[in-house]
């Protein structure tokens, strides 16, 4: 494990490990994000390697407020300034044409890049005292569980942050759970990219129903077919009758079913993920909810943890 010197709840010294060119792990109301100075090619560049990350995955920007949104979109169409308007800040991602002097690093080779105002205090005081906008995926392994809180991060990247250059910023547990929601406004209709705590149905009202399912490559955080993966198999059933039923003919598996309140099961999804492994729980059988509202951010992110892993 790493010297107590790696957390700190000092916003001015992470801002100072920003302006160095360093890492700063950051509390969102989503995830813990592994952050950078979206426009320092080489800082940008340690979050590929410490997290794994390969390189053609794009970043999310996290702008201090709308109003820089213009700095980093060559265009803002109006379904994107409806959205921004409506949601930030808070849990949504737009993918947007980015502007010209976006860093490649940052958006994975590609003409769009993901822009969000996140609504967690600690990381709108980090944004607005340094000054630049943040380059920021989860501060995690790529491919695993996602964290949401400050230890979490410790676990997954402690070993491979630098004290002195990088740092933990702890601003307690994450309230949301699970990722953004992602809408690529790029997309004439807009796509929803991922689910998310804004969810499916307040997009599609707030887009007057000018609204698509995902198609195409994959071209945002998330959209692979296994992710946000534990070490314990997830098999997935539809109620807690037949969560029941194949327990019984399971070895050493445990049920999670937290559908009685999907803000719970949200927030609590990716610890229950861990401390299952923790205790190495051989297959941890989730009971899926209701494919509405938040319910499907947690189905999205429990359908890709149950996938077969990529060798």
């Amino acid at each position: 494990m790493p010297s107590d010197d790696l957390v700190t709840t000092d916003v001015a010294r992470a801002t100072e490990v920003i302006r160095s060119g360093g890492l700063v792990a950051i509390p969102t109301e989503t995830v813990y994000g592994l952050a950078a100075d979206a426009t320092n090619a080489a800082a940008v560049s340690r979050i590929f390697e410490v997290k794994g990350r390969p390189a053609d995955h794009p970043l999310i920007v996290h702008l201090a407020s709308i109003d820089a949104l213009g700095t980093w979109a060559a265009e803002v169409r109006p379904p994107a300034r409806t959205l921004a308007e409506s949601a930030w800040p808070g849990p949504l991602t737009l993918i947007v044409p980015k502007a010209p002097g976006v860093l490649d690093a940052v958006t994975g080779g590609l003409d769009t890049v993901g822009v969000r105002v996140p609504a967690h205090p600690v990381a709108l005081q980090l944004l607005e005292r340094s000054g630049v906008a943040l380059a920021a995926p989860s501060a995690n392994r790529f491919g695993a569980v996602s964290p949401t809180t400050a230890h979490h991060v410790v676990s997954d990247l402690g070993d491979r942050l630098v004290p002195g250059r990088d740092v933990i910023l702890d601003g307690g547990p994450c309230p949301i759970g699970v990722e953004s929601t992602i809408v690529d406004c790029a997309s004439s209709p807009p796509q929803i990219l991922r689910a998310g705590a804004i969810s499916v149905e307040d997009v599609t009202r707030l887009l007057a129903g000018v609204v698509a399912d995902a198609s195409g490559p994959s071209r945002a955080s998330g959209m692979l077919t296994s992710h946000y993966a534990p070490r314990c198999a997830v098999r997935l059933v539809d109620s807690p009758d037949d969560a029941v039923a194949l327990r019984a003919g399971t070895v050493d598996a445990e049920i999670l079913d937290l559908t009685d309140d999907l803000v719970v099961y949200a927030r609590e999804l990716y610890a229950r993920l861990r401390d299952a492994d923790d205790r190495g729980v051989r297959t941890l059988i989730a009971v899926l909810p209701p494919a509405a509202g938040l319910g499907h951010a947690i189905r999205d992110r429990l359908t890709k943890a149950a996938a077969p892993r990529p060798a």
